[in-house]
């Protein structure tokens, strides 16, 4: 499963890449709304759902509240991250479709099978990605999709993602995606350092990401 989790990581660095052409927006356009990709909005309430799937999975893997407590001491920038999670899969099914990628149900399902294998099993691998990816079991085969989708479009490009060529080729292709789709992300849950290119806290204190079932554990 290392090889797997190894290209997992390097693509989820490379789709990270592209995140500072996300921006925060500094209007209330767009009431009730996480983020506007392509005019679609991912509402807040849906965002809430998302965390709320992954920490409800926490609390079923976990024995007691010690456990539980440290497992949402990792993931504590769960609600961020979930969005961005979701901002991206948007901009790499637009790169995707720009390639002429496409990704059938029997990919994601050989990929399934395999993970299980090498992780000892069904309940196995969801536990690895789980505590690995903070995604919940029921969201398992959209993030292997996902997975699979960025390693066609990374061959379709070209490009190496063991090299620091094939990963700017990759970005490209994300940044065209960007570009075309206007990402609008809510100031809330933060804001993009293009020079850094990595995510930064907007700097409004009395904006609180507050979610229906962690309000404490998400601050």
């Amino acid at each position: 499963m290392h090889r797997r989790r190894r290209t997992a990581l390097v693509l989820s660095a490379a789709i990270v890449a592209a995140a500072p052409l996300l921006t925060a927006c500094g209007s209330e356009a767009h009431p009730g709304a996480a983020a506007v990709v392509g005019g679609q909005r991912i509402t807040v309430a849906q965002l809430e759902s998302r965390v709320n799937e992954v920490r409800a999975a926490q609390r079923a893997a976990t024995k007691d509240e010690a456990q539980y407590e440290q497992a949402i001491a990792k993931t504590g920038s769960l609600t961020r991250d979930t969005l961005h999670g979701m901002v991206l899969d948007r901009v790499l099914d637009r790169a995707a479709k720009n390639a002429g990628v496409t990704v059938s149900r029997n990919d994601t399902q050989q990929m399934r099978t395999a993970l299980e294998q090498q992780a000892g099993g069904a309940k196995a691998l969801e536990t690895a990605w789980l505590q690995n990816y903070g995604v919940a079991p029921t969201r398992l085969d959209g993030s292997l999709r996902t997975e699979i989708e960025a390693q066609k479009l990374a061959a379709t490009l070209g490009a190496d993602m063991n090299t620091t060529e094939g990963k700017t080729t990759f970005w490209n292709a994300m940044s065209s995606a960007s570009k075309e789709l206007h990402v609008d992300l809510n100031p809330r849950y933060g804001a993009w350092d293009v020079q850094k290119s990595s995510r930064v806290d907007a700097k409004t204190p009395w904006l609180r990401e507050v979610t229906a079932a962690a309000t404490q554990q998400t601050t």
